[in-house]
């Protein structure tokens, strides 16, 4: 039964991490509804996203393996320090820092505090409505080309507030891009780019763990499973996405985060879910 589970989980990973939805508080609601009745866990989750991350390398190979490159040759002097591959290195690396640091520091209310369905809830519309304005008002005239410093740095910590389930990597990140001015596309390709060290750093740091202390419902050949499903799903929705977002807006995400959020509430109000 637990590995039905686990592929279930898998794909509401792959299905809702690229999506302004927030994959995290996807799973800590399903969960609650399998068999199991229970959250899977910070630790199930962090592994899981592996999965997701490892499609991003797979969508956008070309480019990570050219950053990655011409960053590293810049080092030695071989490529400009001003070329566009090479600052756009730096930016992963310096809008990393904040969900880094935060995320370490921050362990134990990230795995109990902040996953009280509550607050998962609220952040759920709150969010979706900060995405609303920010598509709706913001110029959406700058290119991935004109990504500064200071800007990466913000979307960094943008980033860090996905250690709250509910308010969503990719929304968070993308709201703050459209909010600055960046065209969709722009902005989630630098969401999707600047996740990948984050989330894998998150769940090798949690793999290594689990080894130690297991965490969660599931087993490591369970959270596999759900890992692997997560990945061949997670491939195919950042394929869409990327294709949706040239032509039309954020308001269905929108929409579904208010609605799911107040269905949420009433399920707690109403004792049907638990906070915890």
């Amino acid at each position: 039964m637990h590995v039905i589970e686990a592929i279930i989980l898998g794909l509401v990973q792959g299905l809702t991490e690229f999506l302004p939805i927030s994959s995290s508080a996807h799973l800590r609601i399903v969960g609650e509804f399998l068999p199991s009745a229970t959250d899977p866990g910070a630790t199930f989750t962090a592994i899981t996203q592996i999965g997701t991350e490892l499609a991003v390398l797979v969508y956008f190979w070309g480019t990570i393996v050219r950053i990655i490159s011409r960053w590293a040759q810049a080092l030695v002097g071989r490529v400009p320090r001003n070329d566009p591959d090479v600052r756009m290195g730096w930016l992963i690396i310096l809008g990393t820092i904040p969900i880094g640091v935060l995320g370490y520091l921050f362990q134990d209310v990230i795995r109990n505090t902040f996953r009280n369905l509550w607050l998962v809830a609220i952040v759920l519309i709150v969010f979706g409505l900060l995405l609303g304005a920010a598509d709706r008002w913001g110029k959406r005239r700058r290119e991935l080309k004109d990504l500064t410093y200071p800007h990466g740095i913000a979307y960094g910590f943008a980033q860090a507030l996905a250690l709250i389930p509910g308010v969503s990597r990719s929304g968070a990140t993308t709201t703050l891009g459209l909010a600055l001015g960046y065209t969709r596309p722009a902005a989630a390709e630098y969401a999707f780019l600047l996740a990948v060290p984050a989330v894998f750093g998150s769940g090798i740091y949690e793999l290594v763990q689990s080894f130690d202390e297991p965490g969660g419902p599931y087993n490591l050949a369970e959270t596999g499973v759900a890992t692997v499903v997560a990945f061949a799903v997670g491939l195919g929705v950042i394929a869409f996405l990327m294709q949706y977002i040239k032509r039309r807006s954020f308001l269905p995400f929108v929409i579904y985060r208010v609605v799911l959020g107040a269905l949420l509430m009433v399920l707690l109000a109403t004792n049907v879910l638990q906070p915890y």
